[in-house]
């Protein structure tokens, strides 16, 4: 079938192979017969000669008719390839340099099967003409359908792993042949991100193209998206992986899906929101084997990490982290509590969602379809006489007073907050209506925490800051003068962006006799924050500042992670 039906009638009305008359006459013939192919019914009818046809839309599209009856394609060329990819597209490979794949097809006006090819391979295809029996014909000499192509690329064998292990996931029974390379292809993006170290995966539908960002050591980065036309088809995959309605495309829907890559399992919290060109997808990828449970590899120095392991050794009180999403809050919380986590304590989690699961920690998960909210979980939870709680997030006045009562009658209690500083903890909790008094008498402590990029240690090298880091950091000639910085200058290991993983950067806010009295009275963040500085509280940019002087992040990472806060 000729993909581009319109164009081939006009070309052949111009080239006077066939008259308005004949080309109604065939229309309504492909109507009759449940058809839509009147190019189909044009050669059907002898009134169209199919070599000349093909030579025409080939000359059209600068492409060589090539007869595959005089070629032996080597098997060197056939392997490029994969049995289903060849067999599903109708395309038969004839060169292959490496980097360059040419392949015969039937069709010169179905570019899109080309642009979905080059997606899919990750390299350039170009394409030469050949008879659609001649391609039938090589499929069964090259490709026999019992026989799976041998193609034994690092990609290609791990995207049929990820396939094989979709947990609860399967196809629907009757979509296999239709629907494996939308499957392939979502699982292309899925396990790119995956080996790429990404947080989140963003596909973004914008008027004319279909965009795929991967969000890596919290920098979104554009990867090589697939063609807009399978943008329908892709939403509607994902969708169905996460038992989402595929029909509802009005109205926000979370979903999750499980993976298993290899020996590694991994989560997708996966966000579907509609907007003007179509619905807009985020996959959040949490890899459970990559959580850090041990504190001291999270970033702290000695100094804070001595605070913090007192800290969560009080017998009671509240201890917040503060920040914003995807500042590790989570993370921490998982490692504190994993090494308190001992046979002589009880530890109950209220969270939404569980992210990672904790051995020898009792986990609820949140679900407001059953009114288990944070609030109606807590109260059962204090029936189970547990000695630590953790919920997941203070968010609303009700959450925030049984949390308060939970630590004044015995129980160590973590949650977080979403608040720029520390000190700014006390004033959210009452802004939520938490009396000043119950905030000094139960807080023990909140620390706000940010993740700053780490120096790629493959590119790493020397270099001096300008005069505008040095100028909004505060730093005199002589402190850069007695330190020496590093910078990443970018490889192929880091993706050429000069950085490689993250560190947190912390500010501890320690509740003490002096503070809680400050907050008893109903001081201000402000007065808050400039007392416990006096009183030796680091700042955020004061820790990120020591960490990139000791040659673990950049100056200017520096500024841009801590400027909101600073401000």
């Amino acid at each position: 079938m000729i993909k581009d039906q319109e164009f081939a009638l006009k070309l052949l009305r111009e080239y006077n192979m066939v008259n308005p008359e004949q080309i109604e006459a065939a229309r309504n013939a492909a109507m009759d017969s449940g058809s839509n192919d009147v190019v189909a019914e044009l050669l059907n009818q002898k009134i169209v000669d199919y070599d000349e046809l093909l030579s025409m839309l080939a000359q059209q599209y600068g492409m060589e008719v090539i007869s595959l009856d005089d070629y032996d394609i080597p098997e060197e060329v056939i392997s490029a390839l994969r049995n289903d990819y060849a067999r599903y597209y109708q395309v038969i490979p004839v060169s292959n340099d490496g980097s360059w794949l040419t392949v015969a097809m039937d069709d010169p006006t179905d570019v899109e099967k080309l642009d979905t090819l080059r997606y899919l391979l990750g390299s350039d295809v170009d394409a030469v003409i050949a008879p659609s029996g001649q391609i039938l014909k090589a499929l069964e000499k090259y490709y026999p359908e019992e026989v799976e192509a041998s193609g034994s690329s690092e990609k290609e064998v791990d995207i049929d792993a990820a396939e094989m292990i979709i947990e609860e996931n399967e196809v629907r029974p009757g979509d296999e042949d239709d629907d494996a390379p939308i499957i392939r292809l979502v699982s292309k993006i899925i396990i790119d991100a995956y080996k790429m170290r990404a947080s989140d995966i963003h596909l973004e539908p914008m008027e004319k193209r279909y965009r795929v960002r991967y969000r890596i050591d919290g920098a979104l980065r554009e990867v090589d998206g697939p063609p807009k036309y399978l943008q329908s088809n892709f939403t509607s995959r994902m969708k169905i992986m996460a038992h989402l309605d595929i029909t509802e495309k009005r109205i926000p829907q979370d979903g999750r899906i499980q993976l298993s890559v290899g020996e590694k399992d991994i989560d997708l919290r996966v966000s579907s929101i509609p907007t003007i060109f179509g619905e807009s997808i985020v996959m959040r990828i949490l890899d459970k084997s990559s959580i850090q449970l041990d504190i001291p590899r999270l970033g702290f120095y000695a100094d804070d990490l001595e605070l913090v392991t007192k800290i969560i050794n009080y017998p009671d009180g509240i201890f917040l982290v503060t920040g914003p999403t995807g500042s590790g809050k989570t993370t921490s919380l998982y490692a504190f509590l994993n090494t308190i986590n001992t046979t002589a304590r009880k530890l109950i989690t209220v969270e939404d969602p569980i992210e990672y699961q904790l051995p020898g920690i009792n986990q609820v998960q949140v679900d407001r379809h059953v009114d288990m909210t944070f609030a109606a979980a807590l109260r059962s939870m204090l029936r189970q006489a547990p000695n630590i709680i953790m919920v997941g997030e203070i968010r609303d006045l009700e959450t925030a007073e049984i949390s308060i009562n939970a630590a004044l009658t015995g129980h160590l209690v973590f949650s977080t907050l979403h608040t720029n500083d520390a000190p700014g903890a006390v004033a959210r909790l009452v802004d939520m209506g938490v009396k000043p008094f119950l905030v000094a008498t139960a807080l023990r402590a909140a620390m706000a925490q940010r993740l700053l990029r780490r120096v790629c240690k493959e590119c790493a090298e020397p270099y001096t800051p300008s005069a505008a880091e040095r100028r909004i950091l505060g730093l005199t000639d002589e402190y850069i003068a007695n330190h020496k910085f590093i910078k990443g200058k970018g490889c192929r290991h880091c993706g050429y962006t000069g950085y490689k993983g993250r560190v947190g950067i912390y500010e501890i806010f320690l509740i003490t006799e002096d503070i809680a009295r400050l907050i008893f009275a109903n001081e201000t963040s402000g007065t808050l924050r400039s007392f416990a500085r006096r009183n030796g509280m680091r700042s955020l940019r004061d820790d990120a500042i020591r960490k990139a002087e000791a040659g673990i992040s950049t100056l200017e990472e520096v500024i841009f992670v801590t400027m909101r806060d600073e401000n």
